[in-house]
């Protein structure tokens, strides 16, 4: 695909780096926050994110438009399409193995490396062997987002070259700093991380199918997880701030499982955002 035409930059103008964080569906938001960016002339010079962040990030990067990225998550919008990207098996270091879910980035985004994309591009994940943050800009960027939403317990770690490689958003779920190292005078960090409340609701009474000792294991880990990424990413926060944050106001309800039927609705929360903001900033450009 042919990156969008506003990847060229001028030598003399502020370059505008986008950090999109993790969140599951939630996620979706972020690519209303782009089709308002591409409207309004804001340009992308640098993309960093995790998880579902880094899946819209990537898609983008290599040349995929607003619009594209919200047909293919429509696709998505029947459960059982999203069920065919499960691979159960028997538990070992998570419910699924994963292999589909690289084989579905490999067939969307074929084998585009790194150092072809029309824009900068990092993907964030998590090394548990060493115990670090791995910010992934060579390579192929389908392995790496097999890497990035390797959410822990439910996708087996990605082991490579000696690494067990998780979801980005375990330590790092919106990669500000990331984004500013590449060399983004401005930093627009989206964040699309979850309402603690919220959490319970998007399992209770979601998966009559599911026992419902399943139902609430997955609550208490996403209950937890979620807590820790969230004191983790205030403290990064702190020490190194964006210049401008986009929280969409997202429904309710919402998991790793359930959303993708409210694509259109995502995304106009991120369109919301984004027009919000606009003001500020179109004053930093």
């Amino acid at each position: 695909m042919t990156p969008p035409s506003n990847q060229v930059t001028d030598q003399g103008r502020i370059k505008v780096g986008l950090a999109l964080s993790g969140g599951g569906t939630r996620g979706l938001a972020h690519i209303g926050v782009l089709k308002v960016f591409e409207r309004e002339g804001v340009p992308v010079d640098f993309l960093a994110g995790a998880s579902m962040g880094g899946v819209i990030a990537a898609g983008y990067a290599v040349g995929m438009s607003p619009s594209d990225l919200e047909a293919e998550a429509k696709k998505l919008s029947r459960l059982r399409s999203v069920f065919r990207l499960a691979d159960p098996g028997l538990p070992n270091a998570g419910l699924l193995r994963g292999d589909r879910l690289q084989a579905y980035f490999e067939s969307k985004l074929g084998d585009h490396m790194f150092k072809d994309l029309g824009r900068p591009l990092a993907l964030i994940a998590v090394d548990l062997n060493s115990r670090e943050e791995v910010i992934f800009q060579e390579g192929s960027v389908a392995l790496a987002l097999r890497a990035t939403t390797s959410v822990p317990g439910l996708f087996m770690p990605l082991e490579t070259n000696g690494k067990r490689l998780v979801d980005g958003g375990v330590l790092n779920n919106l990669p500000v700093d990331v984004v500013r190292k590449m060399g983004a005078d401005v930093v627009i960090a989206v964040d699309v991380d979850p309402d603690p409340e919220d959490i319970a609701s998007g399992w209770q009474g979601q998966y009559r199918w599911m026992p419902d000792g399943l139902a609430r294991t997955f609550v208490v880990l996403d209950e937890a997880t979620s807590l820790m990424m969230r004191v983790i990413q205030e403290g990064r926060l702190q020490r190194d701030p964006p210049d401008v944050i986009l929280q969409p106001q997202l429904p309710s309800g919402l998991n790793f499982f359930t959303g993708y039927n409210k694509t259109e609705e995502l995304v106009r929360a991120g369109e919301l955002a984004a027009e919000l903001m606009l003001g500020e900033i179109r004053e930093l450009l």
